[in-house]
């Protein structure tokens, strides 16, 4: 682990049982309140794609939209918001897709992006990978090139990451925590 990697993952607060009994929920809220450590977060998560044209960052609910809006302000992207079925105001697409304990349904504006558009997915966590890859798939319906998926951090245990590369995604994560 590097010393970035270190100093972010002490900043995330690990809560036992949450949701569930096993669980170890990882709570980027202490993340967020940390000034540096946001920064930090945040100008790592761009660092890749600075200087290229990318035109939206898709940000699932609900960290997603704050980690998202901050890396599109610093890319100078569109901020496209992925919400559960029924929140948003507009006519949408949606997609129906799996969790670890059911299905659920995820939508978006039709007209959020324009097909080709290159956009980048980002949440605060990638675990089993369920929410994330239908999230990409809901973004390629309407005709969006998905560069790539970021996350602050990475449940490997879990296979989500592998999951998105087997549908040609390159993913980047901060900090990686073993267990669920």
């Amino acid at each position: 682990m590097t010393k970035f990697s270190q100093e972010l993952s002490d900043t995330i607060r690990s809560i036992q049982d949450y949701p569930k009994p096993g669980i170890i929920f990882r709570d980027i809220t202490t993340l967020l309140g940390n000034p540096r450590a946001f920064r930090r977060a945040v100008d790592e998560l761009v660092q890749p794609y600075a200087g290229l044209k990318i035109d939206k960052i898709a940000g699932m609910e609900a960290r997603g939209f704050i980690l998202g809006g901050a890396v599109a302000h610093q890319l100078s992207a569109g901020f496209v918001p992925i919400r559960k079925k029924g929140k948003l105001p507009h006519d949408t697409v949606s997609i129906a897709y799996s969790l670890e304990y059911g299905l659920d349904e995820m939508e978006m504006h039709v007209d959020a992006v324009q097909p080709g558009e290159k956009v980048i997915l980002v949440d605060d966590l990638i675990a089993t990978g369920g929410t994330a890859v239908g999230a990409v798939q809901l973004l390629r319906q309407i005709g969006a090139d998905v560069v790539s998926a970021c996350f602050v951090i990475d449940l490997p245990d879990l296979g989500g990451r592998k999951k998105l590369e087997a549908l040609g995604v390159d993913v980047r994560t901060l900090v990686e925590f073993s267990g669920h």
